[in-house]
C-alpha cells in the first residue's frame, strides 16, 4: 500500500494531509524518515508519525455530519485556544478527521469520519461534487457581478471554476447570495465576493452534492445515511 494511503486508512487524517505530514519530515518508515508519498508499505512495515505508530484501522467506516457554528475551528486543537470542532462531537470511539474545512466564521455543514479515501475522492479538485453556500455579502449585487461569478474570478492570481451563483434576496445594505462551487480552494468564497467588490458579512455552507442539513440544529451533529454516503460517491466518479 502507498505510504499516504496507509496513513489515511489509519484514520489519522485524510490522504491530502498524509502528503502534507509526509514532506514536513513527520513520517518514519522502519526508523528512517520518508518524504516519498508513494513510498509502498509493507505488512511488517513499522510507520510513525510524529514518533507514534499508527497502523492501518480495521474499524468500519463512520460518516458524521456537523452543523457547525460560528466560532469554531476546523482542526483538533488550536495554538490561541479556539474551541474546535471535535468539542462539538465530544469523545467518539472512532478517531475522526474533517472532510476538508470551514473556517473559524463560517458556518454551515461539515463531513467528518475516519474513512481517508472517501476523504480524498471528495476533495479531490477534479471531482464533481458541488458545495452549496449562503452569504450576506456587503452592498446590492447586480446581473453583471454575478455574471462575473459564474464565468469565474481570479484569486490568488488563478482564475475560478465557473459557479453557479444567484441573489436569493436585496436588503437595504446587503445582499444574500447563493454560490455553488466545485472547488475547495482556501477562503474560496469569501476572496470571490471581495474580488467583485462585494465582501462576505456571513457565510454558510448549506449543503454538499444533495446532503443537506435539514432539521439538524446549530452545534448538533448525526450519522450520514449510507445511502447518502453512496450517492455522494457517485457524483464524485467512483
Amino acid at each position: 500500500m502507498r505510504l499516504n494511503k496507509y496513513i489515511a486508512s489509519s484514520g489519522l487524517c485524510s490522504r491530502r494531509k498524509a502528503d502534507e505530514l509526509i514532506e514536513a519530515g513527520k513520517v518514519r518508515v522502519d526508523g528512517a524518515v520518508v518524504k516519498e508519498f508513494g513510498l509502498q508499505v509493507e505488512d511488517s512495515s513499522v510507520v510513525e508519525v510524529d514518533g507514534k505508530r499508527i497502523e492501518v484501522s480495521t474499524r468500519p467506516p463512520v460518516y458524521i455530519m456537523l452543523n457547525k457554528p460560528v466560532g469554531y475551528i476546523t482542526s483538533a486543537s488550536d495554538d490561541l485556544g479556539r474551541p474546535t470542532v471535535f468539542d462539538l462531537i465530544g469523545d467518539m470511539e472512532d478517531r475522526l478527521f474533517p472532510v476538508g474545512r470551514l473556517d473559524y466564521n463560517t458556518s454551515g455543514l461539515l463531513l467528518l469520519t475516519n474513512d481517508g479515501d472517501f476523504s480524498n475522492l471528495m476533495m479531490h479538485p477534479k471531482n464533481e461534487v458541488w458545495k452549496t453556500y449562503i452569504a450576506r455579502v456587503k452592498g446590492e449585487v447586480g446581473h453583471y457581478k454575478l455574471n462575473i461569478l459564474r464565468k469565474g474570478v481570479i484569486v490568488d492570481g488563478i482564475k475560478t471554476a465557473p459557479a453557479q451563483a444567484e441573489v436569493l434576496r436585496h436588503g437595504n445594505r446587503s445582499s444574500v447570495i447563493e454560490i455553488k462551487i466545485r472547488e475547495g480552494r482556501n477562503r474560496q468564497i469569501r476572496k470571490m465576493c471581495e474580488a467583485i467588490g462585494h465582501p462576505v458579512l456571513e457565510l454558510h455552507r448549506s449543503a454538499i452534492g444533495d446532503l443537506t442539513l435539514g432539521h439538524l440544529k446549530e452545534g448538533h451533529y448525526k450519522k450520514v445515511n449510507p445511502a447518502d454516503i453512496e450517492a455522494l460517491k457517485k457524483k464524485a466518479g467512483k
